[in-house]
Parts: structure tokens; C-alpha cells; sequence
């Protein structure tokens, strides 16, 4: 496998307690790269890190608890201070202000009117550091109730891009504005496990909106009950985009009307344009209610802009500090609870499809599909 599974069933904090043990070498290297950013990009100390890590644990404690278990065991098992862990998960919040800019995600959701099975269709690519797709994994969590979740997840953190088996599912933009600031709020990380925890949609939207906040983000929200909703939100403030046509896509900008100041849309590699190539890429096979996997995967893989593009490869002239590319891409069918993931770069490598319901099998193995490799330059091959 291209990307590895971790899978854990038990109690939240025995999870935790799993998912540490399981991956403590590859914590300890995330926790090592994160710590050298915070210290030479936001200036932060080791006392600094402790401290805000404390903070955002009593966030965790406040804001869900099942999250701030599995904080505390993953912190035990994989062998770390609790405080680094909880600093992990709000590393957007500790490196605002870092200069650091052109980071990017291309989200897209395709309503299940327009599609061809029928389904609701959620996907993303992530561009980030490339040195981070070495710690990020798959991971699944099932609760003593049966609920369960499966989200890509940077080593020591609980969550990006997923679904849960209630169908639904949450991919996230970076953004960024002139009201973030320091403080106790819930950090962007913790509202996307929060999504991710939540059994309706009405219980997602709570989990984002109705908690103090103290950074920017974008939570492009789906489920298999067939609607979608991208929540931009801020300290203090949020708007809300529906789909057109059936489509809704998002990057790295404030769409709605705000009152802030976007400090990423003028600096964010092709943000602005983005959303709309996707929309172009897809509208024809929305126009006729046909949409496949297929055609989101097409569309991922894009590379109008090179190197810049939504399939975003290294640039040249980009210095260390500044190296962003794809480092994942995700599709998830949330309709039949399905994801498929593709590594660096997707427009080169096959996907690697997981059944929700398959992964906690000890012998559960991915379905390789969309492989470059095997096309004879058709379109790629459908699910």
C-alpha cells in the first residue's frame, strides 16, 4: 500500500492510546519538523509550545471530550508530552502570522442529482510541505457504538479530510485573515475531527459555528442525504456558499461577503482560479446528470498553470522554505462510505479505494483504480 492504514477500535482514549503505539516513530518525527517551525517561523519556545499546548488541550476538554481522549492517549502511547500533542493538532493556529503563504487545497462536491450512480460525491486535493506525506496516514477509528470515521491524518493529529459511517464528510481550505489572532478558541483541526464526530449534518454545523474561534478556515461539509455546504469561517465570523448546478468547489479565499480582510487571495498560488476550473472540468457532465468518479479524478489531476495548477507540483524557483505540492488526493463516495486516495503526485500514481465497513478486517487490502499506468489514454477507468 501506498498510504498506510491505521485502524483502532475501543474506547477514545484507547484509540489514542493505539494509534501512538502504533505510530510513535512517526509522531516523534512530526512533533520534531512542527517544533522547528514554530520555533524559527512564529518564534515560539519550548516553554511557548507547552504553554499554548495546555491551552488547546482545555479547549479539547471543553469543546468535545471524546477528542481530548484521544489526545491524552495517543499523547501516552506513542510516548510524548500530552501538550505537544494537543499543539500538533492546532499547528494552523500556532504558525499564523509565519510569512509562510502559498500552501493550497482544491475541494469540490457534486450533488447526487448530478451524478451518475446517484451518489453524493465529495473530493480534495491537499498541497502542503512535501516532507509531511512521510507521516500521514489513513486513519480509522470505531467507537464502542459503532460509530466510525476514516480521515487522513498527519502523524499525532486526528483528522483532515473524511467521512464517517452516518455518510458524511469533510474536506478543508486553508485560509487566512486579519482577525486571526492568539487565543483559547477551537482550533481548525479540532472542527474538522468535530464534523467527523457528528452522527447529522444540523450537529456538524454546531460543531463549527456555535464555538469561539481564533483562526480562518473552510470546511467544504457533504453527506449521503444529498446536500452540501462550504462554511467559511473566523474569529467571530461566517458564511456559507451552496452549490450552483449542482457543483460546489472551493480553494484558498473568502467567497462570501465577510467583513475582514482576506490575507491569503492576492498570495495563494492560483486560488482564485481554481474553484472555477474545477466547475469548468465538471459542468458538461453535471449539464447532463452524468457525472462519475472518473470525472472528479480528471479533474484533480489538472494541471492548467503548471506547476501551479489544482494537481500542484513543486516550482522550481521556489525556495526550501516555500515548497508546496499535492501531497494527497481524495475522493470519497459517500453514498456507498467509500475512499480513495492517490500520493504525490496523483496525475502519476493509481488511487487506492477503502470500504468504510472493510477496514477493520485484519486482512483489509485497497482496490487499486484510476491507474495512469494502465490507461491506453481514455479517460480512467470508473469504479
Amino acid at each position: 500500500m501506498d498510504t498506510p492504514l491505521i485502524a483502532v477500535e475501543g474506547t477514545y482514549e484507547e484509540m489514542g492510546a493505539e494509534v501512538g503505539h502504533r505510530t510513535a516513530d512517526l509522531v516523534e518525527r512530526s512533533v520534531e519538523t512542527y517544533l522547528r517551525r514554530f520555533r524559527d517561523k512564529s518564534g515560539l519556545s519550548s516553554a511557548d509550545v507547552l504553554r499554548w499546548g495546555q491551552t488547546f488541550l482545555d479547549v479539547a476538554r471543553a469543546y468535545d471530550p471524546s477528542i481530548a481522549a484521544m489526545l491524552a492517549g495517543l499523547a501516552a502511547g506513542a510516548g510524548q508530552p500530552v501538550e505537544h500533542i494537543a499543539a500538533l493538532n492546532a499547528r494552523t493556529e500556532l504558525l499564523d502570522g509565519t510569512g509562510y503563504h502559498d500552501d493550497g487545497c482544491t475541494a469540490l462536491a457534486v450533488l447526487p442529482k448530478y451524478t451518475r450512480d446517484g451518489h453524493t460525491l465529495l473530493a480534495q486535493n491537499w498541497d502542503w510541505h512535501p516532507e509531511q506525506g512521510a507521516v500521514t496516514f489513513l486513519l480509522a477509528t470505531r467507537d464502542p457504538e459503532g460509530f466510525a470515521v476514516l480521515t487522513l491524518a498527519e502523524a499525532g493529529m486526528l483528522a483532515k479530510s473524511g467521512l464517517n459511517s452516518a455518510g458524511l464528510g469533510v474536506c478543508a481550505n486553508r485560509l487566512q485573515s486579519d482577525r486571526d489572532q492568539a487565543g483559547a478558541g477551537v482550533p481548525y483541526h479540532f472542527l474538522l475531527r468535530g464534523v467527523l464526530q457528528s452522527d447529522r449534518m444540523s450537529r456538524a454545523h454546531r460543531k463549527v459555528l456555535d464555538v469561539p474561534r481564533v483562526s480562518s478556515g473552510n470546511l467544504l461539509i457533504a453527506d449521503a442525504g444529498g446536500e452540501a455546504i462550504d462554511l467559511e469561517v473566523a474569529p467571530g465570523a461566517f458564511g456559507a456558499l451552496l452549490p450552483r448546478d449542482g457543483l460546489l468547489t472551493h480553494a484558498n479565499h473568502f467567497e462570501a461577503e465577510l467583513p475582514l480582510e482576506d490575507m491569503k487571495a492576492a498570495r495563494s498560488g492560483l486560488t482564485l482560479l481554481r474553484p472555477e476550473r474545477v466547475r469548468h472540468l465538471l459542468e458538461d457532465a453535471a449539464a447532463e446528470r452524468a457525472v462519475g468518479l472518473e470525472h472528479v479524478v480528471a479533474a484533480l489531476r489538472d494541471h492548467y498553470s503548471f506547476p501551479d495548477g489544482v494537481c500542484r507540483h513543486l516550482d522550481p524557483d521556489a525556495g526550501p522554505a516555500e515548497e508546496c505540492h499535492t501531497v494527497y488526493s481524495v475522493v470519497m463516495d459517500l453514498d456507498a462510505r467509500e475512499l480513495a486516495i492517490a500520493g504525490a503526485p496523483p496525475c502519476a500514481r493509481p488511487y487506492e479505494r477503502w470500504a468504510l465497513e472493510e477496514v477493520f478486517k485484519p486482512d483489509a487490502a485497497p482496490e487499486l483504480c484510476f491507474d495512469p499506468a494502465a490507461d491506453d489514454g481514455r479517460r480512467p477507468p470508473a469504479w
